[in-house]
């Protein structure tokens, strides 16, 4: 892992924990996704995006660390900000008609 000064098993929970979210918001993109596939509506569409932008931030920031070595800092900036725009998305899918 990049730059981490975890021990062995913190790390190896950290990536336990990542990929729970991925299953879970990969689970929770596809079932929005269909259900927008089903009913055509712009706020659960809106809803997989915000999801899956959530879902992506945290695989994007395990993937830094892990293949490209980049600092823990730089990792947890990527996944704030990915999952600050997710969460965006998603209020403004409760608005949507």
């Amino acid at each position: 892992m990049g730059h981490i000064s975890a021990s062995p098993t913190i790390a190896t929970f950290i990536i336990i924990v990542k990929t729970g979210i991925l299953v879970l918001g990969g689970l929770i993109t596809y079932f929005s996704f269909k259900a927008y596939r089903r009913t055509r509506s712009p706020s659960l569409r809106a809803l997989a995006v915000g999801f899956g932008i959530v879902t992506f931030g945290a695989l994007l920031a395990g993937a830094f660390d892990i293949f490209f070595d980049v600092d823990l800092a730089t990792g947890v900036l990527v996944d704030a900000l990915l999952t600050l725009i997710g969460f965006a998305v998603i209020t403004y899918s409760l608005y949507v008609e």
